[in-house]
């Protein structure tokens, strides 16, 4: 029974509910809807004050406004206050260049933030389920993400005046219909659910069911392997913790320097912990595109037998060895000019987060905007990878002339804040061969033909 599974939950967790005020985030759709309707019904048992906060992120007109009423509605049949706030999301993209799913998340915690410091609430309770779990944990591994992130879902942490928690990751999806069904409550649907362009609903319509059909447990298999993922990383984490200080030599608002033979003498798991403990103090907030390749990329730099090396991280971070020192040292200016010398086969990391790899070919390859191919009898070596310059200009088959490196972002519409840190490539002449996702020059090949070919590819890690 779903009361029970939940009550239990709360209980293993030593969450008590007794005498609070929580602020349920509801979308109006069956996990949201479902939580506010259990926690409503909770209200006299376990003396607690239930309110309830909606946001209409303005992406679909009057749908999302009769979303907003559909919840008003149901809030006033069961006298439940109701907090309502729309915020132009669209509007919010354009200034800030964030994606939609990511502005849409800033503005609703935004709102749930400025509601539980002005009502002094003590939980802000979201209706995340199992599924969410395995979802985000399939989706952060698939990305490269590192230490606690690839937890998943935490079920509780600090927040605005008191903490948020998730009562519902102990459920899966079919039984919170099971409750909508059972209580008539007839949630809404978010058509933006069924789009293959989010990547989390492709993860929900293939991997998901692929899982479940191996294994009915899965879900609950998930929550386990969380819930213990969560407990070593605390203890790893406290164990870094303590060796930290003993590795650091140096350490202000912008840079740390670490004794590389005192780090190279700790177990490698604390080493990794370590790292992220560095990037955690000298970032403000972790780059979206920092992952689990640029820790292991600096534990490179630590053990090769070079006296120096330097590694570009995103937003401006760099690292550099010198001799017996590692210096994490962040500039805050992110999109600082680069210029980097392939010589050879193999790849490099940008400080945009994405990754440029070089290789022989000699088989048939179909090209895309996100790779290119090279005669390599044509190509003189080095070729160069770096920012944009005053001047820049290329040509492509089918252009006359040659057009300016700024006007093909224009073009292409790609965000100022981007360009800046967009590469350019080029061979040893200067020439530029590719501005990758972009335009591709006149030496460019659609696809292998006789003989041996460069390819270069472009793709986030």
């Amino acid at each position: 029974m779903l009361e029970e599974k939940v009550v239990n939950y709360l209980t293993r967790k030593n969450v008590s509910l007794l005498g609070s005020s929580i602020l349920v985030g509801v979308s109006g759709g069956p996990d949201s809807l479902s939580l506010l309707h259990f926690l409503w019904e909770k209200e006299e048992e376990w003396k607690i004050k239930v309110y309830a906060g909606h946001v209409d992120h303005m992406f679909r007109g009057e749908e999302s406004l009769q979303e907003a009423e559909f919840v008003k509605v149901f809030c006033e049949q069961r006298d439940i206050p109701f907090l309502l706030e729309r915020v132009n999301v669209p509007e919010y993209i354009k200034k800030t260049g964030t994606s939609s799913q990511l502005a849409a998340r800033e503005c609703r915690y935004q709102f749930y933030e400025r509601v539980m410091k002005e009502y002094k609430l003590d939980f802000l309770a979201l209706g995340h389920h199992a599924d969410d779990q395995m979802e985000t944990i399939l989706m952060r591994l698939t990305r490269g993400s590192t230490g606690k992130a690839r937890v998943g879902i935490p079920f509780s942490r600090s927040f605005s005046t008191g903490f948020i928690i998730r009562p519902f990751l102990c459920l899966e999806r079919d039984e919170i219909e099971e409750y909508c069904i059972i209580h008539n409550l007839q949630p809404r649907r978010d058509p933006s659910n069924e789009k293959g362009i989010y990547s989390r609903n492709r993860f929900r319509k293939h991997i998901l069911p692929f899982l479940k059909k191996e294994n009915k447990q899965v879900a609950m298999h998930f929550k386990r392997f969380s819930e213990e993922l969560e407990e070593d990383e605390v203890y790893l984490r406290s164990l870094a913790e303590e060796k930290l200080p003993l590795l650091v030599t140096q350490k202000s608002g912008n840079e740390v320097v670490m004794d590389i033979s005192a780090f190279l003498s700790i177990a490698i798991p604390l080493q990794r912990r370590c790292i992220q403990l560095i990037l955690n103090y000298l970032y403000q907030e972790m780059p979206a595109s920092l992952s689990a390749l640029h820790i292991e990329r600096i534990i490179e730099l630590l053990k090769s037998p070079h006296s120096s090396g330097n590694i570009d991280l995103p937003n401006g971070l760099k690292v550099k060895k010198s001799y017996q020192f590692l210096h994490f040292q962040l500039n805050f200016n992110p999109n600082e000019p680069f210029c980097y010398e392939i010589s050879k086969m193999g790849e490099l990391l940008l400080p945009n987060g994405y990754n440029i790899k070089v290789e022989y070919i000699n088989s048939e390859y179909e090209t895309n905007r996100n790779c290119i191919l090279l005669d390599l009898a044509s190509v003189s070596f080095p070729l160069i990878v770096r920012s944009k310059k005053d001047g820049d200009r290329m040509s492509w088959k089918g252009l006359k002339g040659s057009k300016k490196v700024s006007r093909i972002f224009i073009d292409e519409k790609v965000p100022i804040q981007e360009r800046e840190s967009w590469p350019i490539i080029t061979d040893s002449n200067g020439d530029i061969l590719w501005v990758p996702g972009l335009k591709k020059s006149i030496h460019s090949h659609s696809n292998t033909n006789s003989g041996s070919n460069l390819l270069i590819t472009y793709k986030k890690q």
